[in-house]
């Protein structure tokens, strides 16, 4: 039954995230996914709740979602499932999303490994590929070195007020090293960390003409 409950939510979601920009597809979500069970080989965990949240965490992304719908509360309801879990799950979710730093703190294990594995997903070379992608998408600058990083920003600033992709690192992506929960996203954040700072210097040192 439990297997049947996930290939249900596979299907719908799949069909959501195919739509989406390179930033936020199905594979984010394979990616996720991977990243989630390689922090439950160090952690104890509803395993059941960790995947349907990550399936479930994007398909009502405020960046995505058409006004009026609603496609993870429908699909939550269609699988199933006790109201118990429903909230449960809903409150992962919930607790992933990073809200221009004014995210909710996560309150389970299940919602800590989730968002760990989504933040790494956000950092590091795949970080940077997805932060480029959905600045492309966005018809965002690639970069803007005289622009000022925001920090200190409402939600509503953090989503409508858009700056140069690498603005975006020294926003969001270079915070999230010292925000990861679990012991071993904080391993594998340090590396990918480091890699996104190199990054960064030698696209400096490329756009100044320097190399």
């Amino acid at each position: 039954m439990t297997e049947q409950i996930i290939d249900k939510c596979r299907t719908q979601v799949k069909a959501i995230y195919d739509t989406f920009d390179a930033s936020h597809d199905w594979q984010h979500i394979e990616r996720v996914l991977a990243n989630a069970e390689r922090i439950m080989e160090h952690e104890a965990a509803d395993a059941i709740l960790v995947e349907l949240a990550v399936l479930l965490h994007d398909v009502s992304d405020p960046k995505y979602k058409k006004q009026g719908e609603d496609p993870e509360k429908e699909i939550l309801e269609s699988l199933g499932l006790s109201e118990t879990i429903k909230t449960r799950i809903a409150d992962i979710i919930r607790q992933v999303s990073y809200k221009g730093g004014n995210g909710e703190a996560a309150s389970s294990i299940e919602a800590m490994i989730v968002q760990d594995a989504d933040r790494l997903d956000a950092i590091g070379a795949v970080g940077i590929a997805r932060a480029f992608a959905y600045g492309g998408a966005k018809g965002r600058k690639l970069y803007d070195w005289e622009e000022l990083p925001r920090s200190g920003m409402t939600e509503e600033e953090y989503r409508n007020i858009p700056t140069s992709s690498t603005t975006h690192f020294y926003e969001k992506l270079l915070l999230l090293k010292n925000r990861m929960t679990t012991e071993t996203g904080k391993q594998i954040a340090d590396e990918r960390h480091q890699f996104m700072l190199s990054f960064l210097e030698q696209l400096k040192k490329e756009t100044d003409g320097n190399a």
